[in-house]
């Protein structure tokens, strides 16, 4: 709770303490605006935080979103943030069975140890040639698209001839993903790999009409201008607590405990009503920027809400006590874990998950994919267990949509992480459950969240992470000159809901800000 009751009137009101509601606390704050940051919960960083879920154990965990790409460069800066990510030697690793035989395919460590990787597991050099050009391919659109994000939203026909590449505009942006995988690669498994990035937190096909698993796979590979994935320094909530300082040093004020419960506005000022322990308040702003779901705003404002939203992931958490050996004994577990391994994720198996998914039915062989924030950035370990060899493990399941829990989700979650786990073992040569550490209590570090406790626990629209498909990151006849305009106008969207939101990215915070800036003190 903040010591101090908040002000009467403010310049901007922030409903919403995330990262994104942070970032544009933080410029706004440092560009002279008084601000008011209201946060429901007793702490900031929304689904960007770091915490200790198991009893008596001293190990800090990012505990719903774990890994950062789209985050730009320039919002560190700008903030003046003490934050920094580390790269990973190892992009991925994914086991396979063949003719008996436990292999598999590591992508990373030099470009000579991945082309052998991929001729041990195919037998030759295609796949590899064609790995090479269709990331070549992604990675000068990536260069070319992500400066855009923290600009004002081009036209589809400038972002085109911002792209400058006609097959990637027509393997992106108009036809389904999945009909340039099956055209540029042959081996199931990694046409499987290059598939999984369309697919975190979107319940689509390959095939999907709709292209939302294109969507999904852009923003997957062009963060950064590269569309490399690292891992936070000191955990996700490093990011948070560091935004929320350079908030608080700029002037703005956070109040935590306080809920906001109704926007309303003429379009010139604003009120907010809040809830707090101790009953209601009402604060006065020129504009609101609202850090959650376009849902919740609608709840806010009263107007007619948006189409429901739908998650579809199962996230895990799990401290060891070691890593497991592998059956593929060519791989050391120290680099299979580093990088993003892969379970369950050969083209068909996806296919088919989401075919048992879509009819209603829990997948029997669970996608996900696993990785290990303590081999790359061991702070988040206490010093005895970094000593003792302890590590974490983050599982990120695919095709688990919401609708799949409604039933029982308490059994439900429990049966799907058994058979996860279940698909982790096959590929293991000792189980999983030997290395587990136990709490304070005897009880195994594993806990578990399904989409349904994530909407219980953070408020996202049926767990929704992205907190509704993810936007083309161009304007459209709905979108205003930033992304996070909405029909009132000084009321903005900056949470994950706006155009060019999801992931941990601050962009939506900051074009909000910049909004807010262009219009002046009107």
């Amino acid at each position: 709770m903040s010591p101090h009751e908040p002000h009467p009137t403010y310049d901007a009101v922030i409903v919403g303490g995330g990262h994104n509601g942070l970032v544009a606390a933080g410029y706004l704050a440092r560009a002279g605006r008084s601000v008011l940051v209201l946060e429901r919960l007793d702490h900031t960083g929304g689904a960007a935080v770091s915490t200790r879920p198991f009893a008596g154990v001293d190990a800090r965990l990012s505990r719903y979103s774990y890994l950062v790409s789209l985050l730009p460069e320039k919002i560190v800066r700008d903030l003046g943030l003490r934050f920094r990510v580390q790269g990973r030697t190892i992009s991925s690793y994914t086991p396979v069975e063949r003719d008996g035989r436990p292999t598999g395919l590591l992508v990373g460590g030099g470009e000579e140890r991945t082309r052998d990787a991929f001729a041990r597991l195919t037998g030759g050099e295609r796949e590899y040639a064609a790995w090479r050009r269709f990331y070549g391919m992604t990675g000068e659109v990536a260069r070319r698209i992500f400066p855009t994000l923290t600009e004002p939203l081009p036209s589809r026909d400038a972002l085109r001839r911002r792209v400058d590449d006609d097959e990637a505009w027509r393997v992106l942006f108009e036809e389904p993903i999945g009909v340039a995988v099956e055209e540029r690669f042959a081996d199931d498994l990694v046409r499987g790999v290059v598939l999984t990035d369309a697919l975190i937190g979107t319940f689509a096909d390959a095939h999907h009409p709709s292209l939302k698993q294109n969507r999904c796979f852009l923003y997957h590979v062009i963060g950064g201008g590269t569309g490399a994935w690292d891992v936070p320094v000191g955990g996700m909530g490093a990011l948070t607590d560091a935004l929320a300082a350079a908030a608080r040093d700029a002037g703005a004020v956070i109040a935590t405990g306080h809920e906001a419960v109704r926007i309303a506005t003429d379009g010139r000022t604003a009120e907010v009503t809040y809830r707090t322990a101790d009953g209601e308040g009402v604060v006065s702003a020129r504009h609101v920027l609202v850090n959650a779901a376009p849902q919740t705003l609608a709840e806010l404002t009263g107007d007619t809400p948006p189409g429901p939203a739908e998650g579809a992931q199962l996230k895990v958490n799990m401290l060891l006590t070691r890593l497991p050996r592998l059956r593929d004994t060519a791989v050391d577990p120290r680099e299979a874990f580093a990088g993003t391994f892969h379970i369950a994720e050969g083209y068909r198996q996806l296919a088919a998950a989401h075919a048992q998914a879509a009819a209603g039915e829990l997948p029997t062989a669970p996608p996900s994919e696993i990785y290990c924030h303590s081999l790359t950035d061991p702070s988040i370990l206490g010093a005895d267990l970094v000593e003792r060899g302890y590590q974490t493990l983050t599982l990120f399941g695919l095709h688990t949509p919401a609708r799949l829990f409604e039933r029982d989700n308490d059994a439900v979650r429990e049966e799907l992480l058994k058979a996860t786990l279940a698909q982790l073992d096959a590929h293991l040569a000792e189980p999983l459950a030997d290395c587990l550490a136990l709490d304070a209590d005897g009880r195994p570090c594993i806990e578990a969240r399904t989409p349904l406790d994530l909407e219980r626990d953070l408020g996202l629209p049926g767990g929704n992470i992205f907190h509704r498909d993810l936007s083309w990151p161009y304007a459209d006849e709905s979108t205003g000159r930033w992304g996070v305009e909405t029909p009132h106008a000084n009321v903005l969207l900056c949470g994950a809901g706006a155009v060019r939101g999801g992931g941990v990215s601050g962009v939506p915070g900051h074009n909000a800000a910049m909004a807010v800036l262009e219009a002046g003190q009107g």
